[in-house]
Order: structure tokens, then C-alpha cells, then sequence
């Protein structure tokens, strides 16, 4: 996933990007073509050459470039994936599509490391953990879209008034270590809960939850940080 490292720098802002995701890019489908192009950008800079693979967003979106919907799951091909440092993710699938990736290395199943392969709860092993499992994909836990207001206008609004709705979140470690019912769920990878909003925000300190009146992306512990994939290992 994406760390807040690098959602700062390519943003160019100490609250991330929120919402709008398109970093440049323009017309239909310009959320989902500006996330993969973070992705990409950000790959490129951990690892020089990684960035010419075909990286996708795990993202989820009412309309894409065609008007029909657009299903995270369906974007990111068929596996196996692997982690910058070449630890398994999932090899296909079926092992992605539940409460944490069942063929995960060990080592990261319960938090799904950033583009440099650190665990992303711990980005710098010299200080403590975080409270950033928040993670954006507009997706139930089927990988698909979440609902018409999941996905802050399907990745182009920063809106601090809730008029793009509340986009959908995973947990990049499991929160509490905890289950819970129906759409719900706080260990859940890819569909945990909904944000507080679509602004700009970064919240590292559990407090519980958002506060009263929030609007963004992170402030209930997190940035805005997405999931990446490569369409080859």
C-alpha cells in the first residue's frame, strides 16, 4: 500500500490527497486513471524500473471511462502478488477475497506492508506505531463496489462538506484484532467501514474513532492511502 511518506510528497500536501485522486488526469474514469498513475509513480520511486509494470489502484468505482461500473477485484488481474520485498500477498483470487489475505506470508497477513515492504503500522521501526490502518477502496468485502456514494464522486472530490459521501475503507491491519456483522467488520482488508468524508485529513492517534463533525479520509486513524497491484509479479 501506499505509505504517507510518499501520499505527502506527490500531493504536495501535509493532509494527503482525500478524495481526489486523479493527480492530473482528466474526462471519464479520470479518479481510477490518476490512482493507478500514484501507484505506478510511487513504485517507481522505491524501486527504479518497477514503475513501467502495469500497476492498478484497488479501487472500486461507479462509472469508469466507459459509464459502467468498475469492480476493484476485476482490476488487478489474476496473481500471484508479492510485496516489495517478495513476500507472498495472495497467489490468486479466492485467497484475496476474505477478512485478511489467507496465502500471506506470516510476516505481513496482519499488516500489509507500504512500496518499501515495512509493515505500514510501523513505517519507521525507530519510533512507535501508528493508528493508520484506514485505507481507501469504495468496496464490500467482495471486492466490489461498495455502494454510489463509496467512492468521493469515484476518486474526484476533496469535498469537506459531504456532498461526495463517505467513502469506503479497508484495514491494513486488523483494528482491535476484531471481527464484527454485516458491514461491518474491523478486521477486514478490504471493506471494513465507511470514512468520515472525503477531505484532506491524516489522524495517527486512536481517538476512538472520527470526532464529531469530521470530514476526511483519515480522521478516524489513517491518510488516504491505497492498496497497489502489479498486473505481473
Amino acid at each position: 500500500m501506499t505509505s504517507l511518506a510518499a501520499m505527502r510528497e506527490l500531493s504536495g500536501s501535509q493532509d494527503g490527497f482525500g478524495g481526489d485522486l486523479r493527480f492530473g488526469e482528466t474526462g471519464a474514469g479520470a479518479g481510477l486513471r490518476g490512482a493507478d498513475k500514484i501507484c505506478a509513480t510511487i513504485a517507481e520511486k522505491s524501486m527504479p524500473g518497477a514503475g513501467s509494470k502495469t500497476w492498478r489502484a484497488f479501487l472500486s468505482a461507479a462509472a469508469g471511462e466507459d459509464g459502467k461500473q468498475v469492480d476493484a477485484i476485476d482490476r488487478i488481474g489474476e496473481g500471484p502478488w508479492y510485496d516489495r520485498l517478495g513476500r507472498l500477498v495472495a497467489s490468486n483470487k479466492d485467497e484475496l477475497i476474505g477478512e485478511r489475505p489467507s496465502g500471506a506470508d506470516d510476516a505481513i497477513a496482519d499488516d500489509l506492508p507500504n512500496e518499501d515492504g515495512v509493515p505500514n503500522q510501523q513505517p519507521d521501526p525507530s519510533q512507535p506505531k501508528v493508528d493508520n490502518h484506514d485505507t481507501l477502496t469504495g468496496s464490500n468485502q467482495q471486492g466490489r463496489l461498495s455502494g454510489p456514494t463509496a467512492t468521493c464522486n469515484d476518486w474526484t472530490s476533496a469535498s469537506g462538506d459531504r456532498s461526495s459521501g463517505k467513502p469506503r475503507l479497508g484495514h491494513s491491519w486488523p483494528r482491535n484484532f476484531g471481527g464484527g456483522g454485516g458491514d461491518f467488520n474491523m478486521a477486514h482488508w478490504m471493506s471494513a467501514h465507511d470514512a468520515a468524508g472525503c477531505s484532506p485529513s491524516v489522524n495517527l492517534v486512536d481517538a476512538g474513532g472520527p470526532q464529531q463533525g469530521a470530514t476526511g479520509v483519515g480522521s478516524g486513524g489513517g491518510y488516504g492511502g491505497i492498496y497497489c497491484f502489479a498486473l505481473t509479479p
